[in-house]
C-alpha cells in the first residue's frame, strides 16, 4: 500500500483533516475529520480558541489511527498574519488575537512615524493591510508592552500547532512573509527594520522552507493519537499551499485562490517592490521554492458567508448562487473597501453602499448575493488589467482554485467580465498543496512541475468561456 500523508487545513470558518496517497500516479483524497472554527470574544478581544483547535487537530489524527490509515507525515496550514507569543517556559502569553480585531486601528500611523509607508513597501513588497503582523506587534508594544517584554518566541498560527505537535519552534517562510517583516532580497527577517520598530529580536524564530522536517510527534501526542509520524512543514499559509495546487505547466499562471478571501495574482521569480506596484496595492508574498506570489487580496466570499449567516437561513451556498443568477440587479460595490472587512452587519453594509452611490438597493438574499458576485467579477477584471500592465504579460486563462471554484455563477460572471477562459478546480486546493509539499519532501513527487502535473491528472477541472 502506498504511504498516507495528512494535511490539516484550518480556515477562518472550519478545519479538516485530509488523508492522501498516490494510486497509479493520481492523488487520492479522503476527508477523515471536519470541525468548526471562528472568532470568539475573550477579554474584549476577537480571538482564536487555540486550545479547542489543537484538541480538534489531535481528534482528527486519532481518527486516522482508528481507520488503520497511519500517515508517514503531517502538516498544518492556516491563514496568515496572526501569531502566538510564548514566554521563557514556553507558556502562551495572552490571547491568540484574530486579525479582524480592532486593536490595530491607528497602528499604521505609529509605524509610519518610524518608517514611511512608501519605504516600508519598497523594503518588504507587502501590501498594506491594517491587520498585518507588523501592526499587530505595534499594538502590543503600545497597549500591552508587558506581553512583549515577557515574550521569548513568536510563532505564526500553524507554527504554534507544529510546535504543540513536535516541540520544534521554527517559523515557515511563506506564512511569515504575510506579516510585512521579511526582506524579499535576503528572504529572511529584516532585522534592521525590526530593531527600528522596537520589537524584541529574540522572538523571531529561524525561518524554514516548505518541505522542512521538524521532527517526530512528542511522546504525549503519540499516546493521545495512537501513532507517531513526522511533522513536515507545508507552505503553511493557506494561499501558499493553494498556489502549489494550481494545475498548470505555466511558469507564470494567473490564479484566483477563492475562499473567504479571493487572492488573485501570478508567480514571479523576483519581487516587484516598485511604486507602481504599491499604487495598485499588489503584494509579494513568499511562495514555494522562493517564488513570489504576486497578488491582490480581494475581500472574497467572506461577504457571501456573512450574508448567508445573517439572512440565508438554511440555504446552502449552491442554492444562494443559483438564486443570485436569476436576478437582474446591476448595482456594484467596491469589494476592496475596508467597510466590508468586519461590519456589524454585512447585508446592511452592502445595501448602504448601494444607497450612498445612488444605485438600486438590493432586497433579500438573492439580490444581495447577486450584487456581491457581480462586484467580485468586476474586481477580478480590474485586477487582471493591473497585473498585465505591470508585468507586461498577457494572460489568456484564469485558474480558480479552492472552495470558490464551486461557485458556478461567479465563474460564469468572471469569464464574461474578464474575457478569459476560466478553469475552475481543484476545490480542495489548499489541502492538496499541503499534501503535495509533503510528497515532494518525501521524494515521491519530483518538484513543483511534477506536482502540478499530478494534480491536473487527479482532479476534475471545469472550463468556462
Amino acid at each position: 500500500m502506498n504511504p498516507y500523508y495528512l494535511a490539516i487545513d484550518i480556515g477562518a470558518s472550519s478545519g479538516r483533516h485530509i488523508l492522501a496517497h498516490l494510486e497509479e500516479g493520481k492523488m487520492v483524497l479522503e476527508e477523515v475529520h471536519r470541525f468548526p472554527n471562528g472568532m470568539v470574544e475573550k477579554d474584549g478581544e476577537n480571538t482564536w480558541d487555540v486550545e479547542e483547535l489543537f484538541a480538534q487537530i489531535k481528534l482528527g489524527m486519532k481518527k486516522c489511527a482508528e481507520l488503520g490509515k497511519i500517515p508517514v507525515s503531517v502538516g498544518v496550514d492556516t491563514w496568515g498574519v496572526d501569531f502566538v507569543l510564548l514566554d521563557e517556559n514556553n507558556n502562551r502569553i495572552g490571547n491568540a488575537v484574530a486579525y479582524r480585531d480592532s486593536r490595530t486601528k491607528g497602528m499604521d500611523e505609529e509605524v509610519y512615524k518610524i518608517i514611511s509607508e512608501d519605504d516600508l513597501y519598497a523594503r518588504t513588497g507587502i501590501q498594506k493591510a491594517i491587520f498585518n503582523t507588523i501592526y499587530q506587534l505595534m499594538a502590543l508594544k503600545i497597549k500591552k508592552p508587558e506581553q512583549l517584554r515577557k515574550a521569548k518566541k513568536m510563532l505564526m498560527m500553524p507554527d504554534y500547532f507544529h510546535y504543540m505537535l513536535c516541540g520544534a519552534g521554527a517559523t515557515e517562510y511563506t506564512n511569515a512573509t504575510t506579516g510585512q517583516l521579511i526582506s524579499p532580497e535576503t528572504k529572511d527577517w529584516d532585522k534592521e527594520l525590526i530593531e527600528k520598530l522596537g520589537y524584541p529580536q529574540e522572538i523571531f524564530q529561524e525561518l524554514v522552507q516548505p518541505g522542512a522536517v521538524l521532527g517526530e510527534l512528542t511522546e504525549e501526542v503519540q499516546k493521545e493519537v495512537g501513532f507517531s509520524c513526522e511533522v513536515v512543514v507545508p507552505a503553511t499559509h493557506d494561499t501558499g499551499s493553494a498556489v502549489i495546487a494550481v494545475p498548470t505547466d505555466s511558469d507564470a499562471p494567473l490564479y484566483i485562490s477563492s475562499g473567504t478571501w479571493s487572492l488573485m495574482g501570478t508567480e514571479l521569480l523576483k519581487a516587484n517592490c516598485s511604486p507602481e506596484s504599491k499604487v495598485h496595492n499588489l503584494t509579494n508574498e513568499g511562495g514555494y521554492d522562493y517564488r513570489f506570489r504576486y497578488l491582490k487580496n480581494i475581500m472574497g466570499l467572506w461577504m457571501i458567508q456573512s450574508v448567508k449567516k445573517e439572512i440565508g437561513g438554511e440555504l446552502g451556498f449552491g442554492e444562494i448562487c443559483d438564486m443570485a443568477s436569476k436576478c437582474d440587479i446591476t448595482s456594484i460595490v467596491d469589494c476592496n473597501d475596508d467597510r466590508f472587512l468586519a461590519p456589524e452587519n454585512m447585508t446592511e453594509e452592502v445595501r448602504r453602499a448601494c444607497r450612498e452611490s445612488g444605485q438600486q438597493v438590493p432586497e433579500g438574499i438573492a439580490e444581495v448575493a447577486s450584487v456581491i458576485y457581480n462586484s467580485l467579477a468586476k474586481c477580478y477584471a480590474r485586477t487582471i488589467e493591473e497585473l498585465e500592465g505591470i508585468t507586461g504579460e498577457k494572460y489568456d486563462r484564469i485558474h480558480i482554485v479552492g472552495g470558490g471554484a464551486n461557485a458556478d455563477y461567479l465563474n460564469r460572471l468572471t469569464a464574461k467580465a474578464t474575457g478569459r477562459s476560466v478553469y475552475a478546480g481543484p476545490t480542495e486546493a489548499t489541502a492538496i498543496g499541503n499534501l503535495a509539499a509533503q510528497m515532494m519532501a518525501a521524494g515521491v513527487l519530483d518538484g513543483l512541475k511534477a506536482a502540478r502535473a499530478c494534480i491536473l491528472n487527479s482532479f476534475p477541472i471545469q472550463r468556462y468561456e
